[in-house]
């Protein structure tokens, strides 16, 4: 499609066929009118090409996870070596080496404190155990009435039952609304929509004081704040300044309540430190990790907590235990493919690809900043998102432009699914130059087209 040609009007995705009955459910795709789903049959670097021979660039990490690439050597290989050794065993009985080493491994490089893992299956269990074991936590030291729980406005924590409650309410929560626990809601550091009506440039994080409103009036019931350190995704990445994760810190230590991060996403790089809690210079109490963990090739979670925090379910008495646990909970290929992921980090030339992303992304945000169809641009390390202006001017996921821009890109040969009207860029770190500018031309060629 040529530039300024209309969206969602050209020619149909080439090498993109319909499935006939297959039988398979994805999500986010029960449109009459949506496109056929792209078969992919192989992915290298961060390139994924469909059965016809097609040719992707996948700008999204597939859903975040794709860490170093498609079918990374060094992972693929720990995975193999592993599968011929011992692939699953039950964990509340048993313990293997890849478990126990990938937790000292983990420990070494969270933000200090943390000193004890828990293994899950992905981003919203590990935000179940978080939640669990902060909840369990106060009810073991004999105070079980702090069970009120504080979370962000446009959180998202992911899509089973306490991490929809403590997502904000949304297309995603509204079916099940009946079923969700009460959650208290303070404001978040949406900077282009400040939620008290400062400008980022002479604030003082006056938004801080709705979370301070509610500790002061609420702390003896409360158990935590669970908040997504320093960008908020599914709710538009949302970056958040540093200063606001620490006003956050302080305000729980302040009233004594515990601090969970939601670094489903944030970790492993991606806000261009290895967490981003590193940037506001502080530790939660709970810290919860999946997608980028095992480098995208395999489902699994991690949920660290302080050494105080597990002491309080040390007793004879097992009523104090903590009665959670999944069939896969620390599966050795899981295990091995994250410590593989690790060694990558160690070995590779990784910071370095990733401020390479994280320059460019700044020179193309600086570019597209006064575009008319730009209401907003962010960054995040390599995460780089642009806020459209549409017709409300308020975000919204299920704006029309996201499909059409969808559609638009598919047919330049780039995976992008842009979050309703906000259009963003998270790629594996193996990305080629080329092809990040590729994506780049690629989006200012969407929005001509828009105009």
């Amino acid at each position: 499609m040529a530039a300024g040609a209309e969206l969602g009007n050209g020619p149909g995705m080439t090498g993109v066929e319909a499935i006939g009955t297959g039988r398979v459910w994805r999500p986010y795709t029960q449109m009459a009118t949506a496109p056929p789903p792209l078969r992919i049959a192989r992915g290298e670097g961060a390139s994924l090409y469909d059965e016809a021979g097609r040719r992707y660039i996948d700008a999204i990490s597939s859903w975040w996870v794709t860490l170093h690439g498609h079918a990374q050597p060094r992972i693929a290989a720990a995975i193999a070596r592993q599968a011929r050794e011992l692939e699953q065993v039950i964990f509340a009985a048993c313990t293997h080496r890849p478990a126990e080493a990938l937790a000292e491994r983990l420990v070494a490089l969270l933000p200090a404190g943390l000193t004890r893992v828990f293994y899950s299956d992905d981003g919203s269990t590990a935000v179940e155990v978080a939640l669990k074991m902060a909840l369990q936590y106060w009810a073991n030291r004999g105070r079980p009435e702090r069970q009120r729980l504080i979370a962000l406005e446009h959180a998202y924590h992911g899509d089973t039952t306490a991490a929809m409650a403590v997502s904000a309410p949304s297309y995603f929560t509204a079916p099940f609304s009946p079923w969700l626990f009460p959650v208290a809601r303070a404001h978040t550091a949406y900077c282009h929509r400040c939620p008290v009506g400062r400008r980022r440039e002479s604030c003082h994080i006056e938004c801080l004081g709705r979370l301070q409103e509610l500790l002061a009036a609420h702390a003896a019931e409360t158990a935590a704040v669970i908040v997504e350190p320093l960008l908020q995704g599914a709710g538009g990445m949302i970056v958040q300044p540093a200063e606001f994760l620490a006003g956050v810190r302080r305000l729980c230590d302040e009233f004594g309540v515990l601090l969970i991060a939601d670094e489903v996403l944030t970790g492993f790089g991606r806000t261009g430190t290895m967490f981003a809690c590193e940037q506001a210079g502080i530790a939660p109490d709970i810290i919860c990790l999946s997608k980028g963990l095992t480098g995208g090739f395999l489902p699994m979670a991690a949920t660290a907590c302080r050494e105080e925090i597990f002491a309080a379910f040390l007793s004879e008495d097992r009523r104090r235990t903590f009665f959670h646990g999944h069939s896969f909970t620390a599966n050795p290929l899981g295990c091995a493919a994250a410590l593989a992921s690790l060694e990558v980090f160690e070995q590779e030339a990784v910071w370095e690809r990733i401020a390479a992303i994280a320059a460019a992304h700044r020179r193309h945000l600086q570019a597209l900043r006064s575009h008319p169809r730009v209401a907003d641009v962010r960054q995040a390390g390599t995460v780089a998102a642009i806020e459209l202006r549409d017709r409300d001017g308020a975000p919204d996921y299920l704006a029309e432009i996201g499909p059409r821009l969808t559609r638009f890109y598919l047919e330049r040969g780039v995976l992008l699914r842009p979050l309703g009207n906000v259009v963003y860029v998270l790629p594996p770190y193996a990305i080629e130059p080329r092809d990040l500018e590729f994506v780049w031309q690629t989006i200012q060629d969407s929005l001509e087209a828009a105009a």
